[in-house]
C-alpha cells in the first residue's frame, strides 16, 4: 500500500493543527498567569489603600478635641 498525495497533505495538515493548539493552549497559560498576577497587585493595592484609610480613621476619631 502505497501513501497517496491526500494522506501526506491530511497529516501535514493535522500537524500544522496539533501545533497551533500547543501554542494557544501555552499562550492561554500563559495569559492566565499574568491575568492572575495582576488580579493580586490589584488586590494588595485596594488592601493597601484601605488599611491606610481605616487606620487614619481610628486616628482621628481616638484624638480627643478640646
Amino acid at each position: 500500500m502505497q501513501i497517496q498525495t491526500v494522506q501526506i497533505v491530511t497529516g501535514l495538515l493535522a500537524a500544522i493543527a496539533f501545533v497551533i493548539a500547543f501554542i494557544s493552549a501555552g499562550a492561554a497559560i500563559i495569559s492566565s498567569v499574568f491575568a492572575l498576577i495582576g488580579a493580586c497587585a490589584l488586590a494588595w493595592l485596594v488592601y493597601t489603600i484601605a488599611k491606610r484609610m481605616l487606620l487614619h480613621r481610628s486616628e482621628r476619631n481616638a484624638t480627643p478635641t478640646a
